[in-house]
């Protein structure tokens, strides 16, 4: 089942890269009495995630906390050293929470997984944006296959 809005978020953990290697997040370290805006690609390095997703919620990471938002996370269905690497290419510089989901848990309890096997990438995570309020998901943005327009970061900022 597809998570909606009035969902309490799953319970799980993510892999983030720390200043002293891979580390673990807990969904309640992540949610718990936060208000956080989740994002999710299907793949780091991967074209409109690295040109236009990422860049735009680094972009407007300013402007989506000054209307409330504690943490700005991006998910994706790939590893903790691959998300660090991506972060750091990218210049999130701690605007952002690179969270990994290397074997799709998170992202399957969710229920926004995607089978991009047809483009040899296996099973990922839809492109998608959830905000979240103390572990309950009070909007709900899911793209339509192939497009970009209402997980992008400016529209996620409209809406909050």
């Amino acid at each position: 089942m597809t998570i909606k809005i009035g969902d309490q978020m799953p319970t799980g953990t993510f892999g983030v890269m720390s200043d002293n290697g891979p580390a673990q997040l807990t969904s309640a370290e992540l949610f718990g009495g936060k208000k956080v805006v989740l994002f999710s690609v299907p793949g780091a390095f991967t074209p409109t995630c690295s040109a236009k997703h990422l860049p735009g919620f680094i972009e407007h990471a300013a402007a989506i906390k000054a209307k409330g938002v504690d943490t700005i996370a991006c998910l994706s269905v790939n590893d903790v050293f691959v998300m660090g690497a991506w972060g750091k290419h990218a210049g999130v510089d701690g605007s952002i929470k690179m969270l990994a989901d290397g074997n799709c848990a998170y992202t399957k309890a969710l229920g926004l997984e995607l089978d991009a096997s047809g483009f040899g990438m296996g099973t990922r995570g839809q492109r998608f944006a959830l905000v979240v309020t103390n572990g309950v998901v009070t909007n709900v943005f899911v793209e339509a296959p192939m497009e970009f327009k209402v997980s992008a970061a400016e529209h996620v900022l409209a809406n909050l």
